[in-house]
C-alpha cells in the first residue's frame, strides 16, 4: 500500500509541566489550554485529583519543547492560580504516521494511520471530515466512522491481494 508518511521517531529535549490546582474556576481550563496550544505546546490536557483534606482538584499537564518551557510557565502562573509547577524530563516516542483516502458514499474522507516497525497498529477516520459529512447529510457521526472504516478495510485488504 503507497502512501507518504512522517517515520517513527523519538522527541528528546521534552518536558511535561505539571499543575495541581484546587482553587480555580473550573470555566477557565478551556481558555488556559486554548493559550498554551497557541503558545506551541504538543499537549495539553486536564485530570481530575483529590487533593490534601479530601478536597477536588484538577492537574494540569502540558507537554512541550524544552525552548517552550519558559513561556509556557509564565503562563500558567498568569493563567491559573497555582502556586508551582513540576517540570519533568522526558522523551517522547511517535508511530510513523500517513494519511490514506478512502472514498465513501459521501467523498473522499482522510484516514490517519499509525505504523510500528512498518506494521500498521492504529487508523482512524479524520474526525473533523466525518463530523462536517454528519453534520451535512444530518446523520449520526458513528455512522460516517463505520462506513470509513470500513472503506479503509476494504481498500487495504483490495491492495493486498492485488
Amino acid at each position: 500500500m503507497a502512501f507518504s508518511h512522517k517515520e517513527e521517531h523519538v522527541d528528546e529535549g521534552m518536558l511535561l509541566l505539571q499543575a495541581n490546582i484546587d482553587d480555580m474556576n473550573p470555566e477557565w481550563t478551556s481558555a488556559v489550554m486554548d493559550r498554551l496550544f497557541a503558545l506551541g505546546a504538543n499537549d495539553v490536557y486536564w485530570v481530575p485529583i483529590v487533593m490534601k483534606k479530601g478536597r477536588p482538584g484538577i492537574m494540569l499537564n502540558v507537554l512541550c519543547a524544552d525552548s517552550l518551557a519558559e513561556e509556557a510557565k509564565s503562563l500558567i502562573f498568569r493563567e491559573t492560580t497555582t502556586l508551582g509547577l513540576r517540570i519533568i524530563p522526558l522523551s517522547v516516542h511517535r508511530l510513523s504516521r500517513a494519511f490514506l483516502e478512502v472514498e465513501t458514499p459521501w467523498g473522499s474522507v482522510p484516514v490517519k494511520i499509525g505504523s510500528h516497525n512498518g506494521q500498521v497498529v492504529q487508523y482512524a477516520p479524520e474526525f473533523d471530515v466525518c463530523d462536517r459529512i454528519a453534520r451535512e447529510q444530518k446523520i449520526p457521526l458513528k455512522e460516517v466512522y463505520d462506513a470509513v472504516r470500513y472503506a479503509y478495510k476494504a481498500r487495504t485488504q483490495s491492495e493486498l491481494s492485488d
